[in-house]
């Protein structure tokens, strides 16, 4: 097979524009090309298989356009993230969760009236039913809060029925009930597994500080409002807001082809995040460096370890899927892990062990050839150890401020001129046809 771009020439040829020419077979194809805002490229191979009778074969989809998306716009080989154009940078200094979700939304950054506005439709949102709370009675003692979280958010739409026709106003209400109630779910979950009588939200509290004080606070003892923390757990939240089309999306977007209720499509979406190749990798990076404290060393000779096929030991937090420079949200964590970490009382020996890896691996030709550079995974952990989230909340964490990115691709696609169930093709690899054999005669 053979692929030959045209340009100008193509532009004069057809009406559509800038096409590719396939040769498969000695057979010649004009296929569309789609270029981005930031000049990505792509062929669109849409009418392949009618006009050729072939598909294409991409394994994990790792080359693969599946959607048109103005939300997130990701440069891997330079290090940029953007949301609705904004450098994350400008984003993670001087905006809050809140207002990134509102970006996220509706594609603009509120103004001051907007986002008082939308705070507040937050805070009235917030509460769940209380026929819901027997679900937390009725789960296994012991039982992971995201596999609480998922199963709850998909009966959510048992509790707050979705109309047949959604208008504006019912799907505002449903982002709102969405936004605000995973977390009043995640605290819940938290409260119920520790034997805790739960706190219920206050409309008093911002977004976090709500969040914090239903997390930590009980009826011996208030939960002491820290802005470090609280800014700590605003900025998490804004670096996981969204990230284009990495597993999760894709998961959203793929069940909500279907027109699932938004309820099971975020419900899907929290499902596949919980995997430690995704959601849970930050808790892997906390596994590793207890691992390393627990031995007494710096980290140099896990490294030479990692290195080595003939060992299980892996460096977590390092590497990813779109990133082949240093991802944009790491710098920006370890940065806030000096500041939080360099109080007071606040010391974390993994830290201090976090850093001398990074150090060790950056100098690294086998780490550097292979564009293995922090994520944002390896920091992101230990903020949250700092704020005293416990471990196995991690993960819960990352799906409330993933939330708004979630629903900001459900209702783009939703409302897309081109939007259609989802149907990926295969290369089937299993045996021809075969007759069918009696059972006395199988052996």
């Amino acid at each position: 097979m053979a692929a030959t771009a045209k340009g100008d020439t193509a532009k004069r040829e057809t009406a559509t524009g800038e096409t590719a020419t396939i040769i498969l077979e000695g057979k010649s194809y004009e296929l569309p090309v789609v270029r981005g805002t930031e000049g990505e490229k792509a062929v669109d191979i849409s009418g392949l298989r009618k006009a050729s009778g072939f598909v294409t074969l991409d394994r994990g989809y790792e080359n693969t356009g599946s959607c048109r998306s103005a939300i997130t716009f990701i440069d891997g080989e330079r290090g940029i993230l953007r949301y609705r154009g904004y450098p994350i940078e400008d984003l993670a200094e001087h905006s809050t969760f809140t207002e990134v979700a509102y970006l996220l939304l509706y594609g603009e950054l509120p103004t001051a009236g907007q986002l008082e506005e939308f705070s507040t439709f937050l805070n009235e949102s917030s509460l769940i039913h209380e026929d819901m709370l027997h679900f937390f009675v009725g789960f296994p003692r012991g039982s992971h809060p995201m596999g609480i979280l998922a199963t709850t958010v998909a009966s959510l739409s048992t509790f707050y029925p979705i109309p047949d026709q959604l208008d504006g106003k019912a799907e505002r209400q449903i982002l709102a009930n969405l936004i605000s109630q995973v977390r009043t779910i995640a605290a819940i979950s938290y409260k119920k597994s520790i034997g805790e009588p739960i706190v219920y939200p206050s409309y008093r509290l911002r977004y976090v500080p709500n969040f914090l004080t239903m997390m930590f606070s009980s009826p011996v003892k208030d939960y002491r409002i820290d802005e470090d923390i609280v800014r700590a757990i605003d900025l998490f939240f804004i670096l996981h807001a969204d990230h284009e089309q990495n597993c999760s999306t894709s998961t959203v977007r793929m069940t909500g082809s279907s027109l699932a209720n938004v309820y099971a499509v975020i419900s899907a979406g929290i499902s596949a995040l919980w995997g430690p190749r995704h959601g849970g990798a930050n808790q892997a990076v906390i596994t590793m460096l207890q691992q390393i404290l627990a031995e007494g060393g710096d980290g140099t000779e896990f490294i030479r370890r990692a290195k080595d096929r003939n060992t299980t030991d892996r460096l977590m937090g390092f590497g990813h899927r779109v990133y082949k420079s240093y991802d944009p949200r790491a710098s920006i964590l370890k940065r806030h892990c000096h500041k939080l970490l360099n109080r007071p009382g606040m010391t974390d020996p993994l830290f201090d062990i976090a850093q001398r890896l990074e150090e060790i691996a950056l100098k690294d030709d086998y780490f550097l050839s292979r564009n293995l550079y922090p994520n944002v995974d390896f920091y992101s952990g230990l903020i949250l150890r700092a704020a005293g989230i416990p471990y196995d909340m991690f993960t819960v964490l990352f799906a409330i401020g993933r939330t708004p990115g979630w629903l900001a691709h459900w209702r783009e696609m939703y409302h897309g001129e081109d939007f259609r169930i989802a149907r990926p093709r295969q290369i089937y690899t299993g045996p021809g046809a075969r007759a069918w054999v009696e059972r006395s005669k199988r052996g």
